[in-house]
């Protein structure tokens, strides 16, 4: 017998003290909503309570449904894949434009500096 199987007396009544407190809350929002003071506000939320305590039998439910058949498990040799437009487009690399006249006086500017250092490595030092 599983743990869970075990634990279910006492899951049953946690769902029962969780209903039956949702519905206390509705029940004290209308009288509020009722009193000299109450608003629409609060007529909101009495109706709101009774949802909350439906929701705590619908998740018990849920619970036991997931227990006794689990939801299948996803291969792990298989790639996981992200749908199209899912996530953000990637940036587009800026053009790189070599028609530029103060670049290219900047460049040949560099070029001159490197020979008359003396330094005959071929890495390129210009800018790009």
């Amino acid at each position: 017998m599983s743990t869970t199987r075990r634990r279910r007396p006492a899951l049953i009544l946690l769902v029962f003290i969780g209903a039956a407190g949702c519905l206390a809350l509705g029940w004290w929002q209308w009288t509020r909503y009722e009193s000299a003071s109450g608003s629409f506000q609060n007529l909101g939320y009495a109706m709101q309570w009774p949802m909350f305590a439906g929701f705590c039998f619908y998740a018990y439910y849920k619970f036991v449904r997931y227990e006794e058949a689990p939801p299948p498990k996803p291969d792990q040799n298989q790639p996981t894949e992200i749908p199209d437009g899912l996530l953000p487009e990637r940036p587009k690399a800026a053009r790189r434009l070599d028609d530029d006249p103060t670049l290219t006086e900047y460049n040949a500017y560099l070029a001159e500096l490197a020979r008359a250092d003396g330094r005959t490595d071929t890495d390129d030092r210009t800018t790009r």
